[in-house]
């Protein structure tokens, strides 16, 4: 039984222009009390548009129901759990909304002097010391604008130490359980990207790596813990390996939310690490918006950081532009402040015990999670998991359903479906990150649906592999959809005209 929706209230909505009649006025305008002004002749008829053909003449309270009912359709972190497992989606508190809405904060002109800017530096300098704290390493800057921005800015550093070193090297080399954008992140920088396998237990295997590391080798991009969702309890020793042949350590923090307060990547041998706040420091997620991709390096990269830098003049802080070994900017402004302020707040509210509770609460929602699935599905690989599972099809595919399918049944139960093959090392992977921030109750359902699913697999597997059932659009033809996607509207009397 379905225990976590049912039927939804709002099955269909039209299109705004199909719900269009003529002469209909979404507002209302008081005549003009001062002289009418003809707009072909200010700004030139060629500046002047008429009517906009077919544009929907609907009244306020259409609109207003309108676009309240589309609103019902959208699945958000406030209704429940996102299991995707590629990139943390939690809750956010709202009081760091509050705090980042603070009028001299919200307002703050990036182009003021810094005279009238000091409260928003001190911001960025106290996040700067939480996040070489929480890593332990030497020093941060705030200026990527995402993970993957952040990627790029530490491997230039890299490469600008080697060059200053009098070789910048040829390759790089990436395991398998790295996170996707890092072998591209590397070539845009100019070099070659060498794969390394992982082993049976899903880690970096320390004697392949012995054998490729060379002095043609810049250094090593490493995700901890990796895709697969076990940490590389090797990490000092490959780190060594990495160092002992002059090359430099890159460490993806993506997956840091399964190591604050417990482990620092400092601490390991990493050179240069990224952190994404939206999936460890409570931001809002990217979406094409405003991001951070904070990068902490230790003392021998810290001459190479993005200029500028803040430097405390007596009292007062300033922005320090004589860096003559810096990358220089790679961001306009300083970073996204708002995202910075955001994470600054998550930090302060928790504290040192705060962060490693929430750590160890996401530890253990993964792991119950997982506990409770081993018995319906193939975990990937038998080492611990740490933040998130990650399982494979591996038995519904004797039945012909494969996790596209399982992720599509999972709608009708009233969840957003889990990451679907990715990583693309665990074939028909089924990655599941419940976070910190679901209680057991959630987990509870959401674990209900995935075993009832399976069971479904094996009585009924025609049930699954044509699902959704509950959704207002069926199973769509994906294909399709891709290669010939329909992205606007077309008013019936011009696609007849254009059919004829």
């Amino acid at each position: 039984m379905i225990k976590k929706v049912s039927q939804h209230i709002v099955q269909e909505e039209p299109l705004v222009f199909e719900l269009s009649s003529p002469g209909k006025r979404g507002y209302q305008l008081p005549e003009l009390d001062v002289p009418a002004v003809d707009a072909n002749a200010v700004l030139g008829s060629e500046n002047v548009r008429g009517e906009i053909s077919d544009f929907p003449e609907i009244s306020e309270f259409e609109v207003v129901r309108h676009f309240t009912r589309l609103s019902t359709w959208n699945y958000a972190i406030d209704l429940g759990l996102y299991p995707l497992g590629s990139c943390t989606m939690k809750y956010n508190p709202r009081v760091n909304e509050l705090v980042a809405r603070t009028e001299g904060l919200a307002w703050a002109h990036p182009y003021q002097p810094d005279s009238l800017s000091q409260g928003c530096m001190e911001i960025v300098a106290a996040l700067e010391r939480a996040l070489a704290e929480i890593t332990g390493m030497d020093a941060v800057t705030l200026q990527p604008a995402a993970g993957a921005h952040g990627e790029f800015t530490g491997i230039l550093m890299m490469r600008a130490l080697l060059e200053k070193r009098g070789r910048a090297r040829k390759k790089v080399l990436v395991p398998d359980s790295a996170h996707g954008t890092n072998p591209a992140t590397a070539s845009m920088v100019g070099y070659a990207v060498e794969n390394i396998k992982s082993n049976e237990r899903g880690m970096v295997d320390v004697e392949v790596l012995n054998r490729v590391m060379t002095e043609d080798v810049a250094g090593l991009m490493i995700t901890n813990p990796n895709t697969v969702g076990v940490f590389e309890e090797n990490i000092r020793k490959i780190c060594g390996i990495i160092h002992d042949k002059g090359g430099l350590v890159y460490m993806d923090g993506a997956n840091m939310n399964a190591l604050v307060g417990i482990a620092r990547p400092g601490e390991f041998g990493v050179d240069v690490m990224h952190l994404n706040l939206h999936k460890t420091f409570s931001t809002p997620h990217g979406g094409g918006g405003p991001g951070s991709g904070a990068v902490a390096v230790a003392k021998v990269l810290t001459p190479f950081l993005p200029s500028p830098r803040l430097k405390r003049d007596g009292e007062a802080w300033r922005w320090n532009y004589d860096l003559p070994d810096s990358i220089g900017r790679v961001r306009a402004y300083y970073g996204n402040f708002g995202v910075l302020v955001r994470a600054l707040a998550y930090i302060m509210a928790h504290g040192g015990n705060g962060l490693r509770q929430a750590t160890l609460d996401a530890l253990l929602n993964a792991n119950y999670l997982r506990v409770l699935l081993e018995p319906y599905y193939e975990i990937a690989y038998k080492a611990p998991s740490m933040h998130e599972a990650v399982f494979s099809d591996d038995r519904q595919a004797k039945k012909g359903v494969r996790t596209g399918d399982i992720a599509k049944r999972l709608i009708d139960y009233g969840f957003h479906p889990y990451t679907v093959s990715f990583p693309l090392i665990v074939r028909g992977a089924l990655m599941i990150e419940p976070t910190e921030t679901e209680s057991k109750r959630e987990l509870d359902l959401f674990i209900d649906a995935m075993i009832s699913i399976a069971k479904e697999i094996e009585q009924n597997p025609e049930l699954v592999l044509t699902a959704p059932h509950s959704t207002r659009t069926k199973r769509v033809d994906e294909v399709t959809a891709a290669r010939k996607p329909v992205v606007r509207w077309t008013p019936k009397s011009n696609a007849s005209q254009a059919a004829d």
